[in-house]
Parts: structure tokens; sequence; C-alpha cells
């Protein structure tokens, strides 16, 4: 078992952390949300003063931010407080070029590091059934693989430094756009006469299965356990969907690559989250589209 160190107990890092310790890890985290180290707490999760004290005798150093600037001020203050041979994981969705440098930090303070973003939701979190899409070396894979097996159920080396940040934008580019393909066509098979289930046992068996349909289907009734059916409660929020989405044109844009519905579906997701539906689930954009995007 690990000495683990974990910053960021959020809505994600607070369920994953906790899995760590019932796993039999050792695990030391910390938060600047009060409520999040209490929470924290409660899952057998020790808390530290600060992220240094978090770091100090941990084997692993496990981060869960909201963006790249967090992650490269975490690493900045932590690195002389984390002992020699330590391994970073950062599982933060954070744009890949942060995610890049985050990697060259370690390396100067000779540590080695993954970045190892993670898909499934809070529900994953909750049920450790994450997919943990890691970039990085093969020996650090190698190693951090044994402790990831504790938070998810598919873990996936993606490649070198970055590799795992520019798997999970990519995935998530193509949930928002078919996302959106799905709500049009519950809208058009509305207008045509059509039931939801009829539309549904149709597309879910045929050429238009897709896991926003089958798995996450946006109108209530076809698929009890989606959103739809608890008024749009997250789930995945759109707010976070907008984020997936603004940083794949960002990466797109930085690579060259021509990504014309992706940038489409951030257009959409900018004027769903800014006409107030930025906390309700991704999969309600559905209503978005019903009202005729007003």
């Amino acid at each position: 078992m690990a000495n683990i160190a974990f910053i960021g107990l959020g809505n994600m890092g607070g369920p994953m952390a906790g899995n760590l310790a019932k796993a039999g890890h050792a695990v030391t985290g910390f938060d600047l949300v009060a409520a999040n180290n209490e929470a924290a707490k409660a899952r057998n999760v020790c808390i530290a003063e600060n992220a240094r004290a978090a770091v100090k005798d941990a084997d692993i150093v496990i981060t869960m931010l909201p963006a790249g600037k967090h992650v490269l001020a975490v690493y900045e203050d932590i690195m002389s407080a984390t002992k020699k041979g330590a391994l970073l994981i950062d599982s933060s969705t954070i744009d890949v070029d942060s995610a890049r440098a985050a990697h060259v930090l370690a390396a100067k303070a000779g540590l080695q590091s993954l970045d190892a973003p993670v898909s499934g939701g809070v529900g994953g979190a909750e049920a450790a059934t994450l997919t943990f899409m890691c970039g990085g070396a093969d020996e650090a894979f190698t190693r951090g693989k044994s402790v990831i097996e504790a938070m998810g159920k598919k873990i996936v080396h993606c490649g070198g430094a970055g590799a795992g940040q520019a798997a999970k934008i990519c995935n998530n580019m193509i949930l928002g756009i078919s996302m959106i393909a799905v709500g049009e066509a519950f809208v058009l098979g509305e207008k045509l006469g059509l039931t939801h289930q009829a539309l549904f046992d149709v597309a879910s068996t045929a050429s238009g299965q897709c896991w926003s349909l089958t798995t996450y289907c946006p109108v209530p009734g076809p698929v009890p356990t989606s959103p739809a059916n608890r008024d749009y409660q997250p789930g995945f929020a759109a707010a976070l969907m907008l984020k997936d989405l603004l940083l794949s044109q960002e990466a797109s844009q930085s690579s060259g690559a021509t990504t014309p519905l992706g940038q489409h579906a951030a257009d959409l997701y900018k004027a769903f989250a800014a006409a107030g539906h930025d906390g309700k689930d991704f999969s309600g954009i559905i209503n978005f589209l019903r009202a005729g995007l007003k």
C-alpha cells in the first residue's frame, strides 16, 4: 500500500480519494474549500494544513483541479516539498499545453509524472468505475496503474506527455457533438409525430446508435437512469461540457486541425450556458433546441 497525497477534493476528487482509502492506501488530502475537506475526512482521508504538508511523505501525488493554471500553480508550490522518487498524477481535465508544461516541471524536479484525466462523471467516481486516459513514460504508467485501479475500471496508456489530455478532449468533442445530434433527432421526431420510445427502439439498434442515445438518452422514459428523468440534474453539467469543447477548439487551433462541428457544438453550448443553463446536465440542451435556441 502507498502513501498518497490527493489535492483537490471536490465532487470528483473527494470520492476518488475515498476509494483509495477504501483500498487500504494511506491518503492525505487538501482542498481550499473547508466543506470538501470535511466530506473527505468522512471518507477516511486525513486532511493536511496545505498542499505542501499533504505531499511531504507521499509516494504518489494526485491532483484533481479546475484548470491548467491551477495545476501549474500547485506543481510549482509543491515541488520543493515533494520527496524524491514520488510519482505525480494529474487527473484534472486541462489543456494539452499545460499538461505538457506540468510534465516538464516534474522532470526538472527529478519526478515521474502522468497526465491522467478521467471519464465517467461523479457516478463513476463514487463507484470506482472511471475510465483513465494516461499520458507519460511507460515506467510512470506501469507504476501508477496499480494505484489508479482503485479508482477506475478501464485504464488506457494513450502515449507520451499530454496524450491523456488529448484523448480526453477528442472523446468529449465526440460526446458534445453526438448529444446535440441525438437531441435534434428527438425534436424532429416529435414534430413528425413519433413517440420517444419508437424513435429510441429504432435508433438504439440501428445505425444511429451511440452512447448519447443508448446510455444517456436526453428524453424521459427510454433510459430510466438518464438525467432526463430527474429534470436534467447533472450528471455532467453543461458548464463542464462547454469547458471541454473550448479546450478541443483551443487544441484544434494550435495543432492546425479542422473541426467545424466541434466549433459549432462549442457555440451552441456557450449559448446554452449563457441562457442560465450552465448548472443543468449537458443533455438538457435538447430543451434549448426544442425552444428554438432561446
